[in-house]
């Protein structure tokens, strides 16, 4: 009976509390947004996608953009003056006056922390010369890094029927800037304050992504809002190394952060990162024809995301041609090195030269034959000069009996 009991009690205690005993999420979550994507920072790997390629509006997570653009154009000590044009912005904002100067960093962290729709307006206006010119370089920039389904018209988020982007585009979008270090610390500062013009205080600033404060790793990125798009998010959070990205687009009220830790936890929970090859790491050695030896280095690097209970073993194939011939420019591509979990070709990077090889100047044809004919003319000459010291030692001969 008492065996019963504890046996009981034990079962109760597992099934109750799952904070200290966590389960791994073996199922993909039911997210309460219309669309939603997870992917892996570094391999751009999807881990889990709901809908992610349907146009949708991304409201203030469109800052991403914009703060990614004023990085890259612009200096953070410009001076950014304030517009009327940005004084009238609507929604969200830090309060700017009409001719208040600030740093383009410091309306970099209004943007990004406090969702100021002003400092999009202002920063837009100082990098471009008005709203509009910022957008074209907003959707070229959305072009180049890959994200076809999207256009912007503004750098706030507020609504457009012709702004819009997809889970998937936005996930691109905020990979791409998170390789930008000055981004990555804008978009994990959690309060930052900045000058108030016209008072004795400074303007102190909140970052409005909860998840900074409640999300073990949480690093970034930004969250919106409006009427017509519901709530929206793009979370990253970093544990043992591996840094992964949340989108969550039309979700409604607190779901926009159950349905992102939902995403991220299901991440960390069912998958890990492995880096197999680090980009100028030496793989191999090659003899080259007509030079010297030179090392092989790595192009890339090459990072690879599997299920955490996928335990098949991991193996690489060098392919190289037989014969490689000098010259070689440094970098030149080689060969290639392949990767395989089991027998499933993972992916592959390419080998180049380490260092330039030079050719070898006794191995060209037109060396060796003009190293023939001197061999020709050497003897030649040789026997001309002998002919011409026994000509002269045969006059000097005559002259002297002459005497």
């Amino acid at each position: 009976m008492r065996a019963k009991i504890v046996l009981l009690f034990i079962l109760f205690f597992f099934s109750f509390n799952n904070s200290v005993f966590p389960q791994t999420i073996k199922n993909p979550p039911d997210i309460v947004g219309e669309a939603g994507i997870l992917i892996e920072a570094k391999t751009g790997k999807i881990l889990y996608e709901k809908n992610a390629n349907i146009p949708l509006e991304p409201a203030s997570t469109t800052k991403i953009m914009t703060a990614i653009i004023a990085i890259e154009k612009g200096n953070l000590s410009d001076k950014v003056t304030t517009s009327e044009r940005a004084f009238k912005s609507d929604g969200s904002r830090i309060y700017l006056e009409i001719g208040e100067t600030l740093t383009l960093e410091q309306m970099l962290y209004g943007l990004m922390l406090s969702s100021a729709n002003d400092a999009a307006v202002a920063i837009a206006e100082h990098i471009s010369g008005s709203v509009e010119q910022f957008a074209e370089l907003m959707n070229a920039k959305a072009k180049e890094i890959g994200a076809k389904n999207t256009n912007f018209v503004n750098p706030s988020g507020l609504p457009d029927k012709n702004h819009y982007t997809t889970a998937y585009d936005l996930a691109l979008i905020s990979r791409y800037a998170l390789n930008n270090p000055t981004f990555c610390k804008i978009v994990r500062t959690k309060t930052f304050n900045i000058p108030w013009q016209g008072k004795d205080y400074d303007r102190t600033l909140i970052n409005h992504n909860k998840l900074l404060w409640r999300y073990e790793g949480a690093d970034g990125v930004k969250t919106g809002y409006t009427v017509s798009a519901g709530q929206t998010i793009v979370a990253s959070a970093t544990r043992n190394g591996m840094q992964l990205i949340a989108v969550v687009l039309k979700s409604q009220g607190k779901n926009i952060y159950t349905d992102a830790i939902s995403l991220l936890d299901y991440g960390f929970n069912n998958f890990k990162r492995e880096d197999l090859i680090k980009s100028g790491e030496e793989i191999t050695y090659i003899d080259v024809k007509y030079g010297n030896p030179v090392a092989l280095i790595a192009s890339q690097d090459f990072s690879f995301v599997s299920e955490k209970d996928n335990n098949l073993p991991i193996t690489k194939k060098i392919d190289i041609p037989k014969t490689i011939k000098a010259p070689l420019a440094k970098g030149a591509v080689i060969g290639k090195i392949d990767f395989y979990q089991g027998e499933n070709f993972i992916g592959s990077v390419n080998l180049i030269s380490k260092d330039e090889v030079k050719r070898k100047i006794y191995t060209y044809f037109w060396f060796r034959v003009l190293l023939f004919l001197l061999l020709l003319y050497i003897p030649f000459r040789i026997k001309v000069a002998i002919k011409r010291y026994k000509r002269y030692k045969k006059n000097k001969v005559n002259v002297s009996y002459q005497k």
